[in-house]
C-alpha cells in the first residue's frame, strides 16, 4: 500500500511542475498581448467567457465545470494583474454577497473597494476611482433591487457582466453570547430579511427585526452585541469571529440573486449575450404593447420586463427589459432601430455575455 501511495503522490508532484510551467508560459503570453493592446481594456468579459465555455465543454471530469471555471477565473486574474491591478468596487465590508459575486467574476480581487452604499459603487467607477463596479440588481425570492434600478436610468456606465450567486443565510451570533441568553434584535440587509422571513417568523417570533445597509455590516453590529443576531453569511462568520448557530436559514433553498459588472466601456459579442434595456412609452392607447411589436417581429427571446416609477412625472414609468442577443447582432440591431421609432425613450444599458455559471 505505501509504495502504491509512494507512487500516486510522486505522480502528483510531476504533474504539478508541468502545471507551474504551463500556466507561467500562459502567463507570459497573456502579458505579451497586454503589450501588443496598448491602451485597451484589460478585461475582457466576452474573451473569458469564450475561454471559460470551451473549458466547460471539454472537461471530461472527475472535476465539475463550475470548479473548472473557477480554477481557470484565478489563473487569468493572475495574469491580468501582470498587466495592471484592477480595482473592483462592491456593496461592503468585506463579508457580504456583493463580495462573493466579485470574487466568483474576477477570480480574486487585486484592489477591492469596499463601499457603503450602491450609489458610492457606482460613484466609484464613474469617477475613475475603480475600474469596475459589482451591484445587485435582482433577488429570485424579493425581487429586483429598486436602488440599482433608479441609478442605471441616470448613469453613463455600461453592463459588461453578470453574475448569478446561490444566496445561503446563516442565523450569526457573538461567541461570547454562545447560546445562552434572549435575543432581542436580529440585523439584516432588507432582502435577506425579506428572504428569511418565514424562518424567522417560526423560530424567532416577537424578536425585533432591524435593516441594515449589508449582511457585513449587521454582522458588525451582531459581533458588538451579544444580545442580537445577524443574517449573513458563512464568510461574514470567519470574518467578524461569529458562532453559526444555524445555517441555510433562507425561505427558498434555490435562492439566488443575480449582479451586474459595471464599467466604462462596452463589450464585443461573445457569442452568447444578453443585452438590457431603459424603455418608456409614448402617452398614446396601445404604447406599451407596440413597445414589444418589434422584438416579436425579429423573433427576439425577452428574459425580462419590469416596470419601474420614472420619478419625472407622477403615474410615469420606465420599463427595464432583458433580450437574448448582443446589440451588434442584425436582428437586434434592426428591433431596436424600430423601437426608437415608436417609444419616447430608449437606452442601451449594455450588451454582455450571459453568465457562464
Amino acid at each position: 500500500m505505501s509504495d502504491i501511495l509512494k507512487h500516486c503522490r510522486d505522480q502528483i508532484d510531476a504533474i504539478d511542475e508541468q502545471i507551474l510551467s504551463l500556466v507561467n508560459a500562459r502567463a507570459a503570453l497573456a502579458r505579451e498581448i497586454g503589450t501588443l493592446k496598448g491602451e485597451g481594456p484589460i478585461y475582457r468579459p466576452e474573451r473569458e467567457a469564450q475561454v471559460l465555455r470551451t473549458l466547460m465543454e471539454k472537461n471530461s471530469g472527475p472535476l465539475s465545470g463550475e470548479a473548472v471555471a473557477g480554477i481557470f477565473r484565478v489563473i487569468m486574474s493572475n495574469c491580468r494583474a501582470l498587466e495592471r491591478e484592477l480595482a473592483v468596487a462592491f456593496l461592503g465590508p468585506q463579508g457580504t454577497f456583493s463580495e462573493e459575486a466579485a470574487i466568483k467574476q474576477f477570480g480574486g480581487l487585486n484592489l477591492p473597494k469596499p463601499c457603503i452604499s450602491i450609489d458610492e459603487v457606482f460613484r466609484m467607477v464613474e469617477s475613475g476611482a475603480a475600474d469596475y463596479a459589482v451591484v445587485p440588481v435582482e433577488n429570485s425570492t424579493e425581487g429586483a433591487v429598486g436602488r440599482t434600478l433608479d441609478l442605471l436610468t441616470t448613469t453613463s456606465l455600461k453592463i459588461c457582466g453578470e453574475i448569478t450567486l446561490p444566496v445561503h443565510h446563516c442565523l450569526l451570533r457573538s461567541k461570547a453570547a454562545g447560546n445562552a441568553g434572549e435575543i432581542k434584535r436580529v440585523y439584516s440587509h432588507a432582502q435577506s430579511l425579506g428572504q428569511c422571513h418565514e424562518w424567522l417568523n417560526l423560530n424567532l417570533t416577537g424578536v425585533e427585526r432591524v435593516s441594515t445597509g449589508s449582511n457585513a455590516q449587521a454582522a458588525e453590529l451582531a459581533a458588538h452585541d451579544p444580545s442580537s443576531v445577524a443574517i449573513a453569511s458563512s464568510r461574514a462568520a470567519d470574518i467578524f469571529d461569529l458562532a453559526i448557530l444555524a445555517e441555510n436559514i433562507e425561505d427558498d433553498p434555490k435562492n439566488v440573486t443575480r449582479f451586474l459588472v459595471l464599467s466604462q466601456h462596452e463589450v464585443a459579442p461573445s457569442g452568447q449575450d444578453r443585452t438590457s434595456l431603459l424603455m418608456a412609452a409614448k402617452n398614446v392607447p396601445g404604447a406599451v404593447v407596440g413597445l414589444l411589436a418589434p422584438l416579436a417581429q425579429h423573433g427576439i427571446d425577452m428574459s425580462k420586463f419590469e416596470s419601474r416609477p420614472s420619478k419625472l412625472g407622477i403615474w410615469e414609468y420606465v420599463f427595464f427589459v432583458d433580450i437574448e442577443g448582443h446589440q451588434q447582432d442584425p436582428k437586434v440591431a434592426k428591433a431596436l432601430y424600430e423601437l426608437e421609432q415608436c417609444a419616447s425613450l430608449v437606452k442601451v444599458l449594455g450588451s454582455y455575455p450571459i453568465s457562464v455559471i
